[in-house]
């Protein structure tokens, strides 16, 4: 183990809401101040700790992959550059949900819930009771917070937060920052992997009994094959061992040179790796190409499948052109060319009508039962200008659907008269 995964380990171990300190980490693990201050901003990216002006370093529960996003009170303060005055020790816990205290008190305590985050001014009686009721408080304006509220907030261990931005500013601060973090919110080859403490691997000097045994036990037909410092040396395979004697080294019959993948690539690009290359399991490895697990395309398919569309960023182009994107009974797409997806010439512009494109022969794939494709190749013909307000036609024909690859002939035309056309050229992933 390295001394940044030693010092990983330790902040893992640590409670939620504790606070850490460069120093006190060093000494701890024994290591240099250097060395537990990069370990830490490792922690950080890996959403273990967050570190807020005035308070310090905190432990903060890392959040799973999922579809709904959670934001700890920890990262609410950094976004909107906020001080904590009270309730420091819950930090740490999830964010609900954030509303504007805008309306009447009695009226507004319909609408809080615990874990909820009010934003307002310097209104000390709503302060006061959304904190009775569970939330936090987000102070705009750069309010003075009185000497019972922070005392209140420090009981109840929930925040008082105080920023010198508006409302409005804090707002779309927060919103961006939850977006953002939905569009970051993907498969990643870690996410799946088969450990390689299970032990689902070979060694250069193993014979073919060893694999013959790991078939029996796990199933399995294709293993990693590594050296003596765990490095990845290639991939055996039944046709490898089919007839070959038992004592014979698997050194000996392993001709299949390992294509490896890293635990942070996305767990779409590899599945593409996988169907790109005609393989059924890839070896995952480190920095320095040592064996971490093993990415099986079941696992993938299963995982893919599970995962497939999920919710993303509201304001995003994809979203966009997803909601105005109409699906006709005759098999043909309809969309309006708006102002959002027009450029200063007033025609559509060219980013824009490349997504559209997209979204069709998602569309398209998904109803031959497709999981995901990546499109290769794409010529497009612009045959007349295409101006803001023109209702599209869009005429997809799926000219070949293999197992792997597929080609789409797309026409566009307004008010029955061609205006564009499109082939495409996609590499396809079956559901």
């Amino acid at each position: 183990m390295t001394k940044h995964e030693q010092i990983l380990s330790y902040i893992n171990s640590l409670p939620i809401g504790e606070k850490i300190s460069v120093r006190g980490i060093a000494k701890v693990n024994s290591v240099s101040e250097g060395t537990a201050y990069h370990a830490i901003k490792v922690a950080e990216n890996k959403g273990m700790v967050a570190t807020i002006n005035r308070v310090g370093t905190i432990r903060i529960e890392r959040k799973l992959k999922e579809k709904n996003v959670q934001v700890t009170f920890a990262e609410v303060t950094k976004m909107v550059d906020g001080q904590v005055v009270g309730g420091q020790s819950g930090l740490h816990k999830s964010l609900g949900k954030f509303l504007i205290g805008a309306m009447e008190i009695d009226e507004m305590m319909g609408y809080i819930t615990r874990g909820d985050l009010l934003i307002v001014g310097n209104r000390v009686n709503v302060q006061e009771r959304a904190l009775e009721a569970g939330a936090a408080v987000l102070i705009t304006g750069g309010f003075s917070v009185q000497k019972q509220i922070k005392q209140l907030a420090d009981r109840l261990s929930l925040p008082i937060l105080v920023t010198q931005y508006d409302t409005f500013t804090v707002a779309k601060k927060i919103n961006r920052f939850i977006d953002d973090q939905r569009m970051k919110n993907i498969l990643l080859v870690e996410d799946i992997l088969e450990s390689v403490s299970e032990g689902n691997f070979l060694q250069m000097t193993d014979t073919i009994a060893k694999w013959h045994d790991l078939n029996i036990r796990t199933k399995h037909t294709r293993f990693p094959v590594v050296d003596e410092a765990m490095k990845v040396q290639g991939v055996v395979t039944s046709s490898n061992v089919l007839g070959v004697p038992f004592e014979k080294k698997i050194d000996n019959v392993m001709t299949e040179k390992a294509i490896t993948v890293t635990r942070n690539m996305s767990l779409l690009a590899a599945a593409h790796l996988m169907a790109g290359h005609r393989i059924q399991v890839v070896p995952i490895v480190d920095s320095e190409h040592r064996l971490v697990g093993v990415l099986r395309q079941n696992m993938v398919d299963q995982a893919l499948q599970i995962n497939n569309r999920q919710d993303i960023a509201a304001d995003t182009l994809e979203a966009y052109m997803s909601h105005q994107l109409i699906t006709e009974t005759d098999g043909t797409y309809t969309i309006e060319v708006t102002s959002q997806i027009s450029n200063f010439n007033g025609s559509i512009s060219y980013s824009a009508f490349m997504t559209i494109l997209t979204e069709v022969t998602d569309r398209v794939f998904q109803k031959l039962k497709y999981a995901n494709f990546v499109i290769e190749n794409i010529s497009i013909y612009y045959l007349e200008n295409i101006p803001i307000h023109s209702q599209l036609v869009i005429i997809p024909e799926v000219l070949t659907s293999g197992v792997r690859s597929g080609k789409l002939d797309i026409k566009v035309k307004v008010a029955g008269q061609a205006v564009a056309k499109a082939l495409l050229s996609c590499q396809l992933l079956k559901a």
